[in-house]
């Protein structure tokens, strides 16, 4: 079994800090038998970090089932830690990668977007059109933030991570969701960039659970191969969710 060197010293001290303030957790709140734990104004996620004894491989354990769900590894079975999911790093630069992610997750997961949705709209009319398009100008901006923290900035298609040409994609488009939550939920979008959302909005292509693009019969040759459809990527990390929404759009469009 991997135990946290208890207690920390100067120099796991100094790193887990390090690694905790640059990557969003700026809130300490403590040590527990060789854990540092840390929080968040924005992440709704706390995480602890620690030093196996004997020089052995950073820990990170971190509170929160979806985001350790999400993150992409296997939790390290030796390694038992305060939160819900520990995993063990070799490196300083791959603790920081993982505190970032975990922030990134932690700020997408589950019902941050919403939260943070209800916040900046609560004091917004919504009595005209006109007021209620501005509502879903707030909704939709903080939408496309949650999406970028989630994809990590990247369309997982075409590998594109310039700002300006990634859009937020609904895979259930806004009109269609029945509630704020379905709106803001994560697992109803996508990253993708601007040929790749268009598409993908007027129902010319989809994806199948596995991710691979599918390809209406109404999309004819010069736009699909402006596309890269014949070697497009296949998407990854899709979740059970993610899957629903698009058996949706599959049916929406006649896939």
């Amino acid at each position: 079994m991997i135990t946290a060197e208890d207690p920390p010293g100067f120099v796991v001290r100094t790193e887990a800090q390090k690694a905790a303030s640059n990557n969003g957790f700026r809130i300490e709140r403590g040590a527990d038998n060789g854990w540092l734990c840390f929080a968040s104004t924005t992440a709704q996620v706390a995480i602890w970090i620690a030093r196996a004894s004997k020089d052995g491989p950073w820990l990170l354990s971190v509170d929160h089932p979806e985001v350790s769900a999400e993150f992409g590894l296997s939790p390290t079975a030796a390694a038992s830690g305060l939160g819900v999911a520990t995993f063990a790093f070799d490196t300083l630069q791959a603790l920081y990668g993982a505190v970032d992610r975990v922030y990134q997750l932690g700020i997408s997961l589950p019902d941050a977007p919403l939260n943070a949705f209800r916040v900046a709209s609560r004091d917004l009319p919504r009595t005209t059109e006109a007021e209620r398009l501005v509502v879903q100008r707030v909704g939709q901006d903080v939408f496309r933030q949650a999406l970028l923290a989630y994809w990590g900035g990247r369309c997982p298609l075409t590998g594109i991570t310039e700002i300006q040409l990634l859009r937020a994609s609904h895979i259930v488009p806004w009109a269609d969701c029945e509630t704020d939550e379905k709106r803001l939920e994560v697992h109803n979008g996508l990253l993708l960039s601007a040929l790749w959302d268009a598409a993908f909005d007027a129902g010319l292509v989809s994806f199948a659970d596995d991710g691979t693009a599918i390809a209406s019969p109404c999309l004819t040759t010069e736009p699909a191969m402006a596309l890269g459809l014949s070697n497009a990527n296949r998407l990854t990390g899709l979740t059970g969710a993610h899957r629903a929404n698009l058996a949706w759009h599959r049916s929406r469009y006649g896939f």
